[in-house]
């Protein structure tokens, strides 16, 4: 599921350099490859494709990604079956690049994500493959796993298969571009059929009980009197739509892992009570309707990024979609005991559905080893023994680069809403408080969060009185770029 996204332009702020650069070395977020991981990514970028592929060059394949994006995982193509549809989906194949046990293999475990701030990024791979010969780049000639889903009329998946291919990018969209296009009428039929297939698999997940969010980017950005503002970029339907395609190809993928007996899925319990309460109170902070009898999943399939309130709506719902694991299944457990088997229901909540990461192989460890068993049950064939010996420790691999990148992506939400509030410190604003800690009483301090009606922020808040669920007037007590705090009072 998405998780907060934010970007500093045109450039950060001195202080705010600085805060983001100390954040990353208490992190731990590796400035450097290792020399030789870097020496193995550069032979292994002057490699060539001799290796038994299927030449699928034929395809009119294109990417859809924000601009200036260069770390291209996916390409699409989207044609009629007569009865439905069939969805080509090449994936970058970083097993043509990296070496099991080398060097480079190790520098990626390591990492295990790529790991996104507001003013740059830290890329799992060195960008001589992620930004070059494993990326899925137009008009390059390019290793990749391809997929083959056949879909019905009402866009249920009736079959999937995986082969190794070289394949042709003939574009690099980015989402404005392909939706100016779907808008206009201009765009061609593979386009035309994507959204189609986007729309159908969009009710499908509905049927299911799933949910997916449109969370929109934080943009912080400085006027030119030196202060700061806050924007937030409207996302755009092709964007849910393009998203649908990778999620109908890990739940393939993970159709074809339960068959196989053996692979990673990818998991998530179902939303708390509380967390369900508190965004209940976060949409009264924000004016947005939410019926008694209404479930959330309701609530959210009525919300429009492009509404400033509601692009606040869809971030703080993200907080719904936490406890996100791996299960590694028909291998030993970490401990090298019994092999631990798939439950009947292995589902991913916010889905609904059985679910696996292989889509985005240069940004996720783990997407790599998935792929490795899909591809080995596509071909009725034994799973490699590298990617056995590794699975058992994989969940516990991305559960350490989940908590480092949320660490680093919270105390990233900490500096840049500082920064745009710093000048600003002693006055009033208007919010709701969405959380609260302890019970009320004479002279005792409560401390919980505050949603702002504008700007679009969500803050530590204290104070003796805490109205949950009421809009209310905070004072902005301090805003700290150095120490990545900001803090609002409550009389």
């Amino acid at each position: 599921m998405p998780t907060r996204q934010l970007r500093i332009a045109p450039a950060a702020p001195e202080d705010v350099a600085d805060a983001l650069a100390a954040l990353r070395a208490e992190v731990g977020i590796p400035a450097m490859y290792r020399a030789e991981a870097r020496d193995e990514a550069v032979e292994a970028a002057r490699g060539d494709l001799k290796d038994f592929r299927q030449d699928r060059r034929d395809l009119d394949l294109v990417t859809i990604d924000p601009p200036g994006s260069m770390d291209l995982d996916q390409a699409v193509h989207v044609a009629t079956s007569g009865h439905g549809y069939v969805v080509r989906y090449a994936i970058a194949d970083l097993a043509a690049f990296v070496s099991p046990g080398g060097a480079l293999d190790a520098e990626v475990h390591r990492r295990g994500v790529t790991f996104y701030g507001p003013d740059t990024r830290t890329p799992l791979h060195p960008p001589v493959l992620g930004e070059g010969a494993a990326s899925l780049l137009p008009g390059e000639d390019r290793p990749a796993v391809l997929w083959t889903m056949a879909l019905d009329s009402s866009g249920e998946l009736t079959s999937a298969s995986v082969t190794r291919a070289v394949v042709r990018s003939r574009a690099r969209l980015t989402y404005g571009e392909a939706q100016t296009a779907l808008d206009s009428g201009t765009a061609p039929e593979p386009l035309v059929l994507l959204a189609d297939v986007g729309r159908l698999r969009e009710a499908r997940e509905r049927d299911r009980g799933g949910v997916s969010l449109a969370v929109p980017e934080q943009e912080v950005l400085q006027r030119p009197d030196g202060t700061f503002g806050l924007e937030l970029r409207r996302t755009v339907p092709i964007e849910g739509w393009n998203a649908q395609i990778s999620q109908l190809t890990g739940i393939a993928a993970a159709r074809l892992m339960r068959e196989a007996g053996v692979g990673l899925l990818r998991t998530l319990p179902p939303a708390a009570d509380d967390d369900v309460a508190r965004l209940r109170r976060t949409a009264a902070a924000l004016g947005i309707d939410w019926p008694e009898d209404a479930g959330y999943t309701d609530v959210l399939a009525g919300v429009e990024s492009r509404r400033a309130a509601h692009a606040a709506f869809l971030t703080e719902a993200t907080t719904l979609f936490r406890g996100a694991g791996y299960l590694a299944f028909g291998v030993p457990g970490p401990d090298g005991g019994a092999k631990v088997a798939l439950p009947d229901d292995a589902s991913h909540a916010a889905l609904g559905v059985e679910y696996a990461h292989v889509t985005a192989p240069l940004r996720r460890l783990a997407d790599r080893y998935a792929t490795e068993v899909c591809l080995a049950q596509s071909a009725g064939r034994a799973v490699p023994g590298w990617v056995l010996a590794a699975l058992p420790g994989l969940p516990g691999t991305m559960a350490t680069a989940a908590r480092r990148a949320a660490a680093f992506e919270r105390a990233c939400v900490d500096i840049v809403e500082a920064a745009l509030l710093a000048p600003r410190v002693g006055r009033r604003f208007e919010g709701v408080v969405v959380s609260a800690d302890g019970e009320p009483g004479a002279d005792v301090v409560r401390r919980g969060e505050v949603m702002l009606r504008e700007p679009a922020v969500r803050a530590r808040v204290q104070g003796t009185e805490l109205p949950l669920g009421e809009r209310t007037k905070v004072t902005l007590a301090e805003a700290s770029v150095a120490e990545r705090r900001v803090l609002f009072t409550l009389p």
